[in-house]
């Protein structure tokens, strides 16, 4: 139920994208662990204080005095989630519903190659290119952290806090690749694949805003994803994350299925 050549030729297809996503990311992760300074704590806190709502709506937090807590307010409130769902997004239309809606989609089954294994080894390509963007990036700040601040990174609450990403990250994704299987139109596809996780995202911004909006956190997945509680070990937080990694298999189920049986009209 898997076509290597296909996984190959999609990757070589991918590859420039993946490329350009590290490269946006290598800059943002560099640039803003290197900017942790502990004795520059009330500096940042007069900054918060001048703009508390902006800085809630994209995650930024008061008095993030140790190393981790620094990277998880400035990185993984919204530079690792904006960037890997855009990836996701872009990834995700381009591997089947872009196919359909140009009649493309003979090609990929001309051969010999059930639409199952073709869903299943397109799917393959969208789980490895977020799992590489999440890999590198956790890597990357390592790498970073160790160079500039040795030892003072929690490694163990770190790899915890990736963890809870790639769940955030796998359940983007099922959604836009069960939107890319559904529509046979690229306006639906990418309207609902990028639309969803887009909405979601500015919902879960008003909420971090302040007290007015943050009954709008119940109508957002992303409140499940909580970098804090998550390298704290919240077992909570853990929860909200194998929710999101349940919800991801579900997507890419339903996402297989629907492929498999769908009228494609060629």
């Amino acid at each position: 139920m898997f076509s290597p050549t296909l996984y190959k030729r999609e990757l070589r297809a991918s590859w420039k994208m993946l490329v350009i996503f590290a490269a946006v990311l290598t800059m943002y992760i560099s640039i803003i662990i290197a900017m942790y300074n502990p004795a520059m704590q009330d500096l940042l806190n007069q900054y918060y204080d001048l703009m508390p709502g902006l800085m809630n709506a994209v995650g930024f937090s008061k008095d993030t005095a140790s190393l981790i807590g620094f990277i998880s307010s400035y990185l993984y409130g919204f530079i690792l989630i904006a960037f890997p769902m855009i990836f996701s997004i872009l990834c995700g239309h381009r591997l089947i519903a872009r196919y359909v809606d140009r009649g493309s989609m003979v090609s990929l089954l001309a051969a010999p190659v059930k639409r199952r294994a073709v869903a299943i080894t397109q799917l393959s390509v969208l789980i490895t290119g977020i799992l590489a963007l999440v890999l590198y990036s956790a890597l990357l700040q390592i790498a970073v952290a160790e160079a500039g601040f040795p030892g003072e990174l929690d490694i163990s609450g770190f790899l915890a806090l990736n963890a809870g990403l790639l769940c955030l990250h796998l359940f983007v994704g099922g959604i836009c690749f069960f939107c890319s299987c559904l529509f046979s139109d690229a306006r639906y596809s990418i309207g609902f694949g990028a639309g969803i996780p887009a909405l979601a995202f500015v919902l879960q911004m008003l909420s971090n805003a302040g007290e007015k909006a943050e009954k709008v956190k119940y109508l957002t997945f992303f409140t499940l994803f909580s970098p804090d509680r998550l390298a704290s070990g919240d077992r909570s937080a853990v929860v909200g994350a194998l929710i999101l990694l349940a919800g991801a298999v579900l997507f890419y189920t339903a996402a297989v299925l629907v492929f498999s049986k769908k009228d494609l009209h060629i």
